[in-house]
């Protein structure tokens, strides 16, 4: 018989069951309805369904089948109006159990569901549960250790050699018990942690806020709290689901536990996986979440929220891509949101992990040792469970000190590392500016002794010519500048002879020469009508080095108006002479 295809719904009066039979014989459509048993014939197909509520067949129900879609809507009015039914969107669970070939099972679930005594509602103790040591007898020194959901498995990995390096991070798990694989994985975990990944991930963090944008599609429907009903299925989702076989799980109280812990262990790996990839599935996604997970990478029972969430937080910051404390508790933010919105929304993760481990060749072996088991697990477990254990998930805090791999330390080291770069820049910037000005300021102490005497040969040169000049040094500037000034003097003396003019005014006044030690600004200040009354006078008495002289030091001015001059040349200034000869000249006409 073929199992159909099926959705229910629900209204305060009635249940409606879509039953999706292609090619079947309308003909031959058998249904029957007794409490909360509920059966499907049309052959080929056959439908036996267990419903969280009880039904009647008192003449309202209703049958209707589209033959252009071969799909047969049936409408079942419930025993008790605004009765609500829960966990119809959980299929596998709906499913009956399918009989046993054998005549005595091992271990057989006596009467209905409804007959089943309920379960025990008392709140659910999440600490550890505390037990005197024992001394180990000499037969349980080499035992045969279960893993897997619940514990359930043993011997599995002793014909898998060639698969198991590739699936999780325990050796030899079948002979190694639950205390030693803890021991060995925090080992793993201090030798895989690379401090340098972790700082560039620290201060170099745009990758990460990006990341941390990002909200999945559990989040923005948590804040009303449960809303399983809003939960939808896709319809490859309700395949998987009818796939699966429904069984009960017989647990004890420490192996419910650590069935519960295992899940938000996985759900975490998830919630990460989900946010750094921005629910876009990649390569590296079965890895990345069975690398974050203790429970699947080394079959880890944990005892309290404390230590699962300690665990992951020690596997984000040493094994994916992305390793930043924010991430860790982001992840811890979603998996809150996700168990708000129920076991339906917690299935719908579950199963979308199934499908990434499927598809990846070595991680499917993960699908049977836990996440079919959860998968069918959940849909039975009480919704008060799920709402304690979201409690103390909240109520429990994780910090870096928590983590055990010294990231406050190490964090306070790399910024008084930073902070003394930082200085160690400031200071090599101000360096440069300070030696430059100690140059400029030697070079214009050693050219102000020369820069208004050389400049008159600079301004005839031409251009190419005045850059070799700058190169020279101060002490030949000097020499060929007062070279220049002697001619001159001697030029302006012999004219003076030659027209009967006395020298005297050619020599340098002792005032003067004062002034100009003080003030050799002074000297390169001319207007033109000064030149003009120097020109006067040399046409006048004869003394054409005069105007030369003068000439030569305003185009001298010129050039160096811009430099200091911190010396003053000790031969004599012919320039001197235009002023003193003007107030000569205008006494004679006075006279």
């Amino acid at each position: 018989m073929i199992t159909p295809a099926f959705e229910i719904t629900q209204d305060s009066c009635f249940l409606t069951i879509t039953i999706k039979v292609p090619f079947a014989r309308v003909s031959e459509v058998d249904v029957y309805i007794d409490g909360d048993d509920f059966k499907f014939y049309a052959k080929p197909y056959f439908l036996r369904l267990s419903l969280p509520g009880r039904i009647v067949e008192d003449g309202r129900q209703t049958a209707k089948y589209n033959a252009d879609e071969g799909v047969f809507t049936i409408c079942v009015p419930k025993e008790t109006p605004e009765e609500h039914f829960e966990g119809l969107n959980l299929l596998t669970s709906l499913l009956a159990p399918r009989g046993t070939k054998s005549c005595k099972p091992l271990i057989e679930e006596i009467g209905s569901p409804s007959e089943l005594p309920p379960e025990d509602d008392e709140e659910f103790d999440w600490q550890i549960e505390q037990t005197p040591f024992e001394e180990p007898l000499e037969s349980a020194l080499n035992p045969q250790c279960s893993y897997g959901f619940g514990n359930l498995r043993s011997g599995v990995f002793g014909r898998l050699q060639d698969e198991l390096n590739d699936i999780i991070d325990l050796r030899d798990p079948d002979i190694t018990p639950v205390s030693e694989r803890t021991q060995r994985r925090l080992a793993a975990e201090k030798d895989k942690f690379d401090p340098d990944h972790y700082l560039a991930d620290l201060f170099e963090d745009d990758a990460v806020k990006h990341l941390l944008k990002y909200q999945p599609w559990w989040v923005e429907g948590a804040s009303d709290g449960s809303q399983e009903g809003k939960v939808i299925f896709s319809n490859k989702e309700k395949d998987q689901l009818r796939k699966f076989t429904n069984k009960s799980y017989l647990l004890d109280k420490n192996a419910d536990r650590t069935a519960f812990l295992g899940l938000i262990d996985l759900l975490l790996a998830y919630c990460y996986e989900i946010r750094v990839t921005e629910g876009d599935r990649s390569v590296e996604s079965a890895w990345n979440i069975r690398k974050l997970s203790g429970t699947l990478s080394w079959f880890e029972n944990y005892k309290t929220v404390q230590e699962v969430l300690v665990s992951f937080g020690r596997r984000v910051l040493c094994y994916p891509l992305h390793r930043h404390f924010s991430l860790v508790t982001k992840a811890i933010e979603d998996t809150c949101s996700l168990l708000k919105l129920g076991k339906a929304a917690i299935l719908k993760c579950l199963l979308d992990i199934h499908v990434i481990f499927q598809e990846n060749d070595p991680a499917y072996i993960l699908n049977d040792l836990y996440v079919t088991d959860y998968c069918v697990w959940i849909q039975k477990v009480k919704s008060k469970k799920v709402s304690s254990l979201l409690s103390f998930v909240q109520e429990a805090s994780i910090s870096k000190t928590d983590l055990g791999l010294e990231l406050e330390e190490l964090e306070e080291a790399a910024r008084l590392v930073q902070e003394e770069e930082e200085h160690l820049l400031s200071e090599s910037l101000h360096v440069p500016r300070r030696r430059a000005e100690l140059l400029d300021s030697d070079t214009s102490s050693g050219s102000s002794s020369s820069g208004t005497e050389d400049s008159a040969s600079e301004e005839d040169e031409p251009p190419e010519a005045k850059e070799p000049a700058l190169e020279e040094s101060p002490e030949s500037l000097q020499r060929e500048t007062a070279k220049l000034l002697i001619e001159d003097i001697e030029t302006s003396q012999e004219a003076a002879e030659h027209t009967h003019v006395s020298p005297e005014p050619t020599s340098v006044p002792s005032q003067a020469a004062e002034a100009i030690e003080e003030k050799p600004e002074a000297v390169i200040i001319h207007s033109e009508d000064a030149l003009e009354q120097a020109a006067a006078h040399s046409n006048t008495h004869g003394v054409p080095g005069t105007v030369c002289a003068l000439r030569d030091t305003e185009e001298t001015a010129v050039t160096c108006a811009g430099r200091e001059f911190l010396e003053v040349t000790p031969w004599k200034n012919p320039m001197l002479i235009v002023p003193q000869t003007d107030e000569n000249d205008t006494m004679s006409e006075e006279a």
